[in-house]
C-alpha cells in the first residue's frame, strides 16, 4: 500500500486538474493563435504561469485504484498488476484464469 499522503496529493491534482481545465485550454488556443499580437499572447502565457502547477494534467501520476501503487499500473483497468493477479486468484474477475503450460 503506497503512503496515504501520496494517494491523497494525487486527488488533488486530479481535481484541480478537472477544475482549470477549461481555462488552461483557453489560454494555451491564445498563446497558440499567431494571428493575435505578441501583447495579447504574452498576457495570456502570464495568466497561464499563475495558474497552480498542479493544475496541469501531465502532473497526475496513474496510480492503482485498489493499493495506490505508481507502478505497473494498466491503464485500462486502473489497477496494478499486483492487484490484478491477486483479484484473478480470488476468481473475481470474470474469464481469467492462472496460466500453466
Amino acid at each position: 500500500m503506497a503512503k496515504l499522503s501520496s494517494i491523497n496529493k494525487n486527488n488533488k491534482r486530479i481535481k484541480l486538474s478537472k477544475r482549470l481545465f477549461a481555462k488552461r485550454k483557453k489560454l494555451k488556443s491564445i498563446i497558440m493563435d499567431k494571428k493575435l499580437s505578441l501583447e495579447e499572447r504574452f498576457k495570456a502565457q502570464q495568466k497561464l504561469s499563475q495558474l497552480p502547477r498542479n493544475s496541469a494534467k501531465n502532473r497526475i501520476r496513474n496510480r492503482c485504484q485498489i493499493t495506490g501503487r505508481p507502478h505497473g499500473v494498466y491503464r485500462k483497468l486502473k489497477i496494478s498488476r499486483i492487484a490484478l493477479r491477486k483479484l484473478g486468484l480470488e476468481g473475481k474477475i470474470p474469464g481469467m484464469v492462472k496460466s500453466s503450460w
